[in-house]
């Protein structure tokens, strides 16, 4: 990247990607005082001491960042999902389909491992919602070519239920990174994480992928700063119906004349998509306005 980027952040010390090559980088205190942290994937200014040491002076504004993982400026959230061991509840892509829509990501959904199930129900679902679908498999190298195209000149990260093979694909698509895969639990039927820290990778010109710690880095709680009321509005799929229900103030749920019902019941909008809605809105509701607004 033309940028200095962060691209790791390991026990108080910033690795920057800059034009020159990695510069190992202390944050300024000032940083600390006005309760700002750098983040892998944020730009920033750099310089170095008078004992040559690296030293980030300004972070750029940011394009969006998160808390779980830390990471900022992310064009494009993918989603790895599976549909065998272990098996991806829709509700996970949907609540980080939410949590990219609002900060105004990208969203790309890979239903991996169909070199031993094909994944249809997942990938109709999302096919449906209006989301780019890919089938891809760690193992053959199905859709891993169509991958690497999408994430061209993008910050990317990656993210999905422990087991459903983030790592595999990163290697496969970044052959001498060697991150390590962790082996999926029989009994338990999900894997155990083997990212520590969140990364990112350099997979060609102004391309970079970032691994994050499974799905349990996106934790509910993120939810907990989207009001019920705007909910709505980060259901693509719901996009062309807002507006037109008989109520103004229309939720969804039970009130007549609902144009999202009326495209859930003429199959435009699916079931489980729908349920998703619903679950995310009583969630939501369970929290005051001073709490979404902390």
């Amino acid at each position: 990247m033309r940028e200095n980027v962060i691209i790791k952040a390991l026990s108080g010390f910033y690795y920057v990607q800059t034009p020159e090559g990695v510069m190992e980088c202390k944050a300024r205190g000032k940083f600390r005082m006005d309760g700002t942290s750098p983040l892998v994937g944020d730009k920033v200014v750099c310089s170095k001491d008078q004992n040559g040491k690296g030293r980030i002076d300004k972070i750029e504004e940011r394009k969006n960042f998160f808390i779980r993982p830390a990471v900022a400026n992310i064009d494009c959230l993918v989603f790895i999902a599976a549909n065998t061991n272990p098996v991806t509840d829709p509700f996970l892509v949907d609540r980080v389909s939410v949590i990219a829509e609002d900060a105004g990501c990208e969203l790309v959904i890979c239903v991996n491992k169909t070199d031993i199930d094909k994944g249809k129900e997942l990938v109709d679902i999302f096919e449906l919602a209006g989301y780019k679908v890919l089938a891809i498999s760690a193992k053959t190298g199905e859709g891993l070519e169509e991958l690497r195209e999408c994430l061209k000149g993008k910050i990317s990260a990656f993210t999905g239920n422990s087991g459903v093979g983030k790592s595999s694909i990163l290697n496969m698509l970044m052959p001498g990174v060697n991150i390590p895969v962790g082996e999926v639990s029989e009994k338990l039927g999900r894997g155990r994480h083997t990212t520590r820290h969140v990364e990112l990778y350099s997979i060609g010109e102004d391309t970079y992928i970032a691994d994050t710690p499974g799905f349990a880095s996106f934790d509910i709680e993120m939810m907990n700063v989207i009001p019920k009321e705007d909910l709505q509005f980060d259901f693509i799929d719901f996009a062309p119906y807002i507006g037109k229900c008989r109520f103004n103030n229309c939720a969804h749920l039970k009130e007549p004349g609902c144009a999202v019902r009326e495209a859930l019941d003429n199959g435009e909008i699916s079931q489980s998509r729908y349920n998703s809605y619903v679950r995310l809105y009583e969630l939501s509701a369970q929290h005051k306005s001073w709490e979404l607004n902390k």
